[in-house]
């Protein structure tokens, strides 16, 4: 069975390497083209790519799939399936058509909830106690397509998204070998979603990143281990942003934003209801480092206010 694959970041290439180390004919890459990266910008390819050009296998990265120019590559390797996992293009019609057997989607979440861009960001951030890997036959829609496969994982209460990431990735390797193997014998079954239980993962914005303080402690923990590795979570203090890595829910209180306390344990600023205890943080320009280590950088005492609201 010869298999195209689509896809760009690391989560992509974990279940690219999964299909090579599988013993599967692997025809052709597509991903995004090379981005600026890093502190020089220089051009850097795609953790897909990377992969790719180590075991010798065509890539294309057209920017768009839109015209019969941009989908030559993919018609001319003739693939019997064409695997999709975080390519971050949208596949028109035309192209879903050119493989034999479909598209196979590799999706973060249990469909239908939390169809869309960031679907592991938002499972921690709603407080989600399961998520896991959906296999689906995709169709124009987002996200939209019959459930092929479908596997739960728990989130552990200290998950952040890197960490959920690593497991949903090696996860989605595994179920693409078992799909693709099911589906050369023609013993996968297609179930439509159901209507009730939708949800959309929103794309992740910057903007996002500051914290409120007004809002619960608790709250304000799921969206720090939420936006870990990305964008970070924010606090502002005297017009400087810092950014906020590790934090627990304690029981104390006081105005929203002002600092309770803070030590070598942590630094305790009041939300709208409870407070939280800061256990890593960064200062522009730095590095994450353990609250001892940043208040001796950044001097905190109690009674110091961070800002409330993210500003505009």
């Amino acid at each position: 069975m010869k298999i195209a694959f689509a896809g760009t970041p690391e989560f992509a290439a974990t279940a690219l390497r999964a299909l090579i180390d599988g013993g599967f004919e692997v025809v052709l890459v597509l991903t995004q083209p090379d981005r600026p990266a890093g502190r020089g910008m220089k051009l850097q390819p795609s953790a897909v790519k990377q992969v790719a050009l180590v075991h010798g296998i065509p890539v294309d990265q057209p920017e768009k799939l839109r015209t019969p120019e941009q989908q030559a590559a993919l018609r001319a390797a003739a693939p019997d399936v064409l695997v999709v996992a975080a390519y971050g293009l949208i596949l028109p019609q035309a192209v879903l058509d050119i493989p034999r057997l479909g598209c196979l989607n590799i999706h973060a979440s249990l469909l239908p909830r939390w169809r869309g861009a960031a679907p592991i960001h938002r499972a921690i951030e709603a407080g989600d106690t399961e998520t896991g890997i959906t296999i689906m036959q995709m169709d124009a829609g987002l996200d939209t397509g019959d459930m092929l496969l479908r596997q739960a994982v728990p989130i552990p209460p200290d998950a952040t998204t890197a960490s959920l990431h690593d497991t949903l990735a090696a996860l989605g390797g595994e179920m693409i070998v078992d799909a693709i193997c099911r589906l050369a014998i023609k013993s996968l079954d297609a179930e439509p979603q159901p209507a009730e239980g939708v949800t959309y993962a929103h794309k992740i914005a910057k903007a996002e990143a500051r914290l409120d303080w007004r809002r619960p402690a608790v709250e304000l923990a799921r969206q720090i281990r939420a936006f870990d590795p990305f964008p970070g979570a924010v606090a502002e203090l005297d017009g400087r942003p810092i950014k906020l890595w590790q934090a627990t829910v304690t029981d104390a209180s006081g105005a929203p934003g002002t600092v309770l306390g803070a030590d070598a344990d942590g630094v305790r600023i009041a939300c709208g209801e409870g407070a939280l205890c800061v256990t890593v943080l960064q200062l522009p320009g730095g590095r994450r480092v353990a609250a001892a280590d940043f208040l001796q950088a950044c001097p905190l005492a109690a009674g110091a206010r961070l800002a409330l609201a993210p500003a505009h």
